[in-house]
């Protein structure tokens, strides 16, 4: 059998503690991640072009690192656009979803507390959250793939 051809390993992340939230802070801790997962929810991003277009302007080699970042920890997918092989296509797996109504209680709990814009969006999420939360998923239904990564 060739070393190839071995099953590999599921590693296992090393987290600083077991708790819950130190392994979402860790895997989402940081504003990009977050940002990225928002731009593909809210605004249907899905190439790397998008991305650079984002207000908050990610530098490329970070906007290259998250994603890397967010495929590893099974949050993204990636897979070749067929239109043109060397681009790749980003797309939001089950577990990246289930962040919908995350995001949705952050948004939510800095329009009441900070001076923010969006209050369209804010007004959408307030008036029938669940609603809103199935709207995003619905989007993605047919986008999604399932994740290999962990």
């Amino acid at each position: 059998m060739l070393l190839s051809d071995m099953p590999k390993k599921k590693s296992t992340p090393k987290w600083r503690s077991g708790c819950p939230l130190n392994a979402s802070v860790e895997v989402l801790g940081d504003r990009w991640s977050l940002l990225i997962i928002r731009d593909m929810m809210l605004r249907g991003f899905r190439t790397y072009k998008e991305f650079l277009g984002s207000y908050e302007r990610i530098a490329t080699n970070i906007l290259a690192d998250r994603l890397r970042k967010l495929e590893a920890h099974g949050i993204i997918a990636s897979e070749r656009d067929p239109s043109d092989g060397r681009k790749l296509i980003y797309s939001l797996t089950p577990k990246g979803l289930d962040l919908a109504p995350v995001l949705t209680e952050m948004v939510l709990w800095a329009a009441a507390h900070e001076d923010t814009a969006g209050q369209t969006l804010v007004r959408q999420m307030r008036a029938d959250k669940e609603q809103f939360i199935a709207a995003v998923r619905q989007r993605w239904e047919g986008k999604t793939v399932r994740s290999t990564g962990k």
